[in-house]
């Protein structure tokens, strides 16, 4: 692909410093780049009209729901003070979601970090094993029993606080288990599809997926000795949105199931990948040292070298962003001063991810084992996942309220020009000679405004100052011309000045 960040040639006598560049003509370039840039042209003016388009689309629809003043003098009952009222509520009420959505995104910003205590279980099951004999046909030229043999490992996860009051829950989610599937990946379990809006209206509970991004078994027996040839089982948490309200299925379950063919006790290693927001990072040595911690987010990480840097009093007296490096502060950054800005990039060579929580387990298929098998348990001690924020409404709910407010926006400028249209049949009613002299001189002087020339209407007309050319119509005449409808137009979307446009 030819490259056309930069379409031009630097000429023999051009001094190349300059990065002066002289348009190619588009006979001398070659059949391909031509093609290319007339796609890209096209392409481009394509957009632009359509960005048009929609502005212009956008412009003409009115925006403005307040209703005109002096519109409750001219309709018959309440329903004026009704609205009004209703916009005034609908003002304080955004105003109060608005303060609660800010107030929710700052505690959770500055809130304390909480931790829960969190029970994995590890344990296995075997089937199809030499020891769990089978009767065989002794006519029969092959011994063997005509399948493999395979064990199940099950990694289940509990937060303690919630386990007495989710024993039900639990007891469901294990009747549920006995129907999934066997296959080659790692299965999870929970409530079906159908049921998890159900299930997260009542309650938000904590689970083991809600606490890690992956999760990895690595197996301690070369690739080439395990039956089906893999030394590694893996889930990945899928991708979801900040504001979902609902977790999918692959990111919900307390509990992991793969199936593996073996008839030997083989060692693994249990990998758990922290999933933390704000992620945390390990601090180096010498970062570590000032801050007097191992694990920090970025943002915490960059305020406590704040602290430190005024407890210390390291700013210069001149430029308070400068900062006067000490022997902790050079052994980080290798330099006597450095501007606080850049300190937030210049500390990513000192940020590691957090390590995987390994958890170490034997996969028993003897028989001594399952003649009384227990599982293996470990308790950690983990932040505590965020809550899942509210649902949010539907896009079918935000088009239907887009639609309303169009409408309604659309009333209120049929009121106004209702409004504007009484204003001058009454105005005429009440005096029409005078009423047509003001309404003429105002028109001359709208009219003046548009095209730019005051001086040019003086003439004929008693008491007005209008000469013939006002007073001529048809597309000839001025108002006939683009100036004089594209301003007039404007001004009737606008409302005009005191109720005379309409």
């Amino acid at each position: 692909m030819i490259p056309l960040l930069r379409v031009g040639v630097i000429t023999p006598g051009m001094p190349e410093a300059h990065g002066y560049a002289v348009p190619i003509n588009s006979a001398h370039m070659p059949q391909d780049a031509k093609k290319m840039l007339d796609a890209q042209n096209l392409e481009q003016t394509k957009r632009t009209a359509e960005q048009a388009a929609m502005a212009k689309r956008r412009s003409e629809k009115p925006t403005d729901k307040a209703m005109p003043d002096g519109l409750e003098d001219l309709i018959v009952g309440d329903g004026v003070q009704q609205y009004k009222r209703m916009r005034e509520l609908e003002r304080k009420l955004d105003a109060v979601m608005m303060r609660k959505r800010l107030d929710q995104q700052d505690s959770l910003h500055n809130a304390t970090k909480k931790y829960s205590t969190l029970r994995i279980w590890i344990s296995n099951t075997v089937e199809n094993q030499p020891w769990q004999g089978r009767d065989l046909d002794e006519n029969a030229f092959d011994f063997t029993s005509g399948v493999e043999a395979t064990y199940k490992v099950k990694i289940e996860g509990r937060v303690i606080e919630d386990e007495d009051a989710d024993d039900a829950s639990e007891k469901d989610s294990e009747d549920e288990d006995e129907d999934k599937t066997d296959g080659d990946a790692i299965h999870h379990e929970g409530a079906p599809a159908t049921e998890a809006p159900k299930n997260s209206a009542i309650r938000q509970r904590t689970k083991l997926s809600h606490f890690f991004k992956a999760i990895t078994v690595d197996f301690d027996r070369n690739k080439n000795l395990q039956p089906d040839g893999t030394t590694q089982v893996e889930w990945k948490k899928p991708p979801v949105a900040h504001n979902a309200g609902v977790l999918p299925p692959q990111a919900d379950f307390d509990c992991l199931e793969f199936e593996r063919k073996s008839d030997e006790n083989i060692n693994c290693m249990i990998n758990l990948y922290r999933d933390e927001l704000p992620e945390r990072s390990t601090l180096s040595k010498e970062l570590a040292n000032i801050l007097d911690t191992n694990e920090d987010d970025r943002a915490s990480i960059i305020m406590g070298i704040w602290e430190y840097v005024k407890a210390m009093g390291l700013q210069q007296d001149e430029e308070k962003r400068l900062i006067q490096c000490d022997d902790r502060l050079r052994a980080v950054f290798n330099t006597d001063t450095i501007h606080f800005p850049h300190i937030p990039s210049i500390i990513l060579p000192h940020l590691t991810p957090l390590p995987p929580l390994s958890l170490p387990y034997t996969i028993r298929v003897d028989p001594d084992f399952h003649a009384s098998p227990t599982p293996t348990v470990y308790t950690l001690r983990l932040p505590t996942p965020p809550p899942l924020p509210s649902l949010p409404p539907s896009l079918q709910s935000l088009k239907q309220l887009s639609a309303y407010d169009e409408h309604l926006a659309l009333l209120i400028q049929a009121l106004g020009a209702s409004q504007r249209k009484y204003q001058f049949l009454d105005g005429y009613k009440r005096d029409p000679v005078t009423f047509v002299k003001r309404w003429m001189a105002s028109q001359k002087r709208d009219l003046e405004i548009v095209l730019g020339e005051s001086g040019r209407l003086e003439g004929d007309v008693p008491g007005a100052g209008l000469g013939g050319e006002w007073r001529r119509g048809g597309q000839r005449g001025v108002w006939g011309s683009e100036a004089v409808r594209e301003g007039v137009g404007l001004m009737v979307q606008k409302g005009g000045r005191d109720g005379r446009a309409f």
